[in-house]
């Protein structure tokens, strides 16, 4: 196996990690957003529907990255879902509606875990957790050894931003929605947030260097001798 891996491959996970914290795609932000919660708000089921139909696959795979089987994961959505809807004449729409789902469903699905007697930090799972599928034309094994490795540097933060990282980068929640989670300022996220990236990339740098291409030679100083 390559001590480093290929440019395309490390030029797309700097793309990733620049883009962690930005959040879900349109659509999901658009059901979440104020307005949407506004109306859920006040018993609007079909912006119910769509917050739901643009939000449960999110959820149910940031649930089975933390331990849960596919049933669990199903069953701690629903409640989640069923609270919300339940609770909606509490629904604050200047607050984050799509925060609110994934921290009730984490709660929910932290106590099914100590019910089965099973905990299983994200950090010690699969490494193929901690990332989504990349270049199609990728190594296989050069891909893997990626995961690898950016698992060990998530497993060496610090928990605070070990759980920051993993809400912005793996389970893709904006630091709006990981503040409502983590019930802390976005600021609290955001500064959260760059430290741990700072450290992965630090910790990563050797692995991500393409050879013969010196990252830092780009920057205006001059060569010796030239």
């Amino acid at each position: 196996m390559t001590a480093t891996v290929p440019l395309a491959l490390a030029a797309w996970f700097a793309v990733l990690m620049a883009n962690a914290g930005r959040g879900p795609a349109p659509e999901a932000h658009d059901a979440a957003s104020g307005e949407t919660a506004a109306r859920i708000r006040d018993g609007d089921g079909q912006a119910f529907r769509r917050f739901f139909d643009a939000t449960h696959a999110g959820l149910l795979g940031s649930l089975r990255r933390r331990g849960l089987d596919a049933p669990e994961a199903e069953d701690v959505a629903q409640q989640a879902y069923v609270w919300i809807w339940e609770h909606r004449a509490e629904i604050d729409p200047a607050r984050s509606l799509r925060g609110l789902l994934f921290r009730i469903g984490f709660s929910r699905g932290l106590n099914a875990l100590r019910d089965g007697a099973r905990t299983e930090p994200l950090a010690d799972r699969r490494p193929e957790d901690l990332l989504p599928d990349p270049l199609a034309s990728g190594d296989p094994a050069e891909i893997a050894d990626l995961r690898q490795r950016l698992a060990e540097a998530v497993a060496a933060l610090p928990e605070r931003r070990r759980q920051t990282f993993t809400l912005c980068f793996t389970d893709g929640l904006t630091h709006r929605e990981a503040a409502e989670v983590m019930g802390v300022s976005p600021k609290t996220v955001e500064h959260q947030m760059a430290a741990a990236l700072a450290a992965i990339r630090q910790r990563l740098a050797p692995f991500l260097e393409t050879p013969g291409k010196n990252p830092r030679s780009n920057r205006g100083t001059p060569t010796p001798g030239v």
